[in-house]
């Protein structure tokens, strides 16, 4: 499919999650807390399945001729370990977090601030109006376990999302190939997959979700820059190696969603980076 511009894929896919997001919100507040959780089981499955295929992609000939056929899962393996160290040691996904929460809080703040100008202009009317509005601050005072389950809740909906829409292999490929101006076939793919995705997560985490938006605006943006700027930036193997080393990290997320274990996903995104050094130096020593 060709586009008009590069990074056209990029803002279409920012566009469905921000509007599947918005969706999710406005009916999910009408479904059952057993309903919500039925649907991010379905999303944990869908996860399971999508990190399947990419982690098979350790298999591929490609990749095994130009390290040798018993390197790809060593790579993958040392990809994991030192990514998980550096990111352990860097901790990642408490930074994460930290920025969510930060987000988070920035966006209550300014709503709690227009709430009260508009109660303070309403207060100087009549002193009925003054009286209504105290009783009513009185009483929407934010609980603070309540204000702690919230902020968690945004932060593991920005976070858990940022993950799911950020770490797979179609953000990878997809971006790249728009930036090389091969099309946004994959990155149409992919916004239909999220927009689906981001209305049922939205669902249950809220408006966390919304501000993956903004995730994938960056990040997809800039390996679309990437691409633009040095071409075809990495050889097909490395590629490969990303690929499935991603697809391990979204069995993480599965593992996340479905209750099975909390994986520190966002400490391993370091292996990331190091999956595609790692097939290069295995690849000159070959």
């Amino acid at each position: 499919m060709d586009t008009p511009f590069p990074g056209l894929g990029t803002l279409i896919n920012t566009v469905t999650v921000l509007v599947g997001a918005l969706l999710g919100m406005a009916v999910g507040h009408r479904f059952a807390d057993r309903t919500r959780t039925i649907v991010t089981d379905c999303l944990g499955l869908v996860t399971l399945l999508m990190a399947a295929l990419s982690a098979m992609a350790v298999t591929s000939p490609a990749l095994a001729a130009d390290v040798g056929p018993s390197a790809p899962v060593l790579i993958v393996l040392g990809s994991l370990v030192v990514g998980g160290i550096l990111g352990s040691t860097l901790r990642v996904e408490d930074r994460l977090e930290g920025l969510a929460g930060t987000v988070r809080d920035a966006v209550m703040r300014r709503l709690s601030r227009g709430t009260a100008t508009t109660e303070t202009a309403a207060a100087t009317a009549t002193a009925t109006t003054k009286a209504t509005v105290g009783a009513e601050a009185t009483a929407t005072v934010e609980d603070p376990t309540a204000a702690a389950d919230a902020r968690e809740r945004f932060i593991e909906g920005w976070l858990t999302a940022t993950l799911l829409f950020c770490v797979g292999p179609l953000t990878i490929l997809g971006s790249i190939n728009d930036g090389l101006g091969r099309g946004i076939d994959q990155l149409a793919v992919k916004s239909a997959l999220d927009f689906f995705a981001a209305m049922a997560f939205a669902s249950t985490f809220g408006i966390g979700v919304a501000f993956s938006a903004v995730s994938v605006l960056v990040i997809q943006g800039a390996l679309t820059l990437v691409g633009l700027l040095l071409g075809s930036v990495m050889p097909e193997s490395q590629i490969i190696a990303l690929t499935a080393t991603g697809g391990l990290l979204l069995v993480g997320i599965a593992f996340r969603l479905l209750d099975i274990k909390h994986v520190r996903v966002g400490d391993l995104l370091p292996a990331l980076v190091v999956a595609p050094l790692l097939t290069a130096g295995v690849a000159a020593l070959h």
